[in-house]
């Protein structure tokens, strides 16, 4: 009975790059796995979805007498830009909340990039009414 024992030498070098190699394939099982994975088609499908037809669309808005455009600049998928043109002084004076309501709803628009979202406070009330259903809409002519 003769014990036949095998003694297997490992360099220390060896042992390190065994482990780096894998290590590394690892990293690209899962990087490959998240760039070419089942979420990333899904994600890229809803986003590459079109909502607009690009251009400048406008909304015209009517106080008492005075008359003036909300204009809305949208690409295939957001909302680029809102801003009010042919606004005379005399409208500016007599409705000087028209302006900064604007500015205040723009921003939360380009941020939530939706109308439902969007909160105004009691004091501008009427004036951010009356700007929010120009911005729709203008939005509405700019729907696919």
């Amino acid at each position: 009975m003769s014990a036949k024992t095998k003694i297997v030498v490992l360099h220390m070098k060896e042992v390190v790059y065994t482990v780096i190699f894998l290590v590394l394939a690892l990293l690209l099982g899962v990087l490959l796995f998240l760039m070419f994975g089942p979420a990333r088609t899904q994600s890229a499908s809803a986003d590459g979805g079109a909502l607009y037809h690009p251009g400048v669309y406008t909304s015209t808005i009517a106080i008492n007498e005075n008359t003036f455009d909300l204009e809305v600049t949208v690409d295939s998928s957001r909302i680029k830009s809102v801003r009010l043109v042919n606004l005379s002084e005399s409208t500016t004076a007599m409705f000087p909340l028209m302006e900064p309501t604007l500015d205040d709803l723009a921003s939360q628009l380009y941020a939530t990039q939706s109308l439902d979202q969007i909160s105004y406070s009691d004091e501008n009330k009427y004036t951010s009414l009356i700007l929010i259903n120009a911005i729709s809409t203008a939005l509405k002519k700019a729907e696919i």
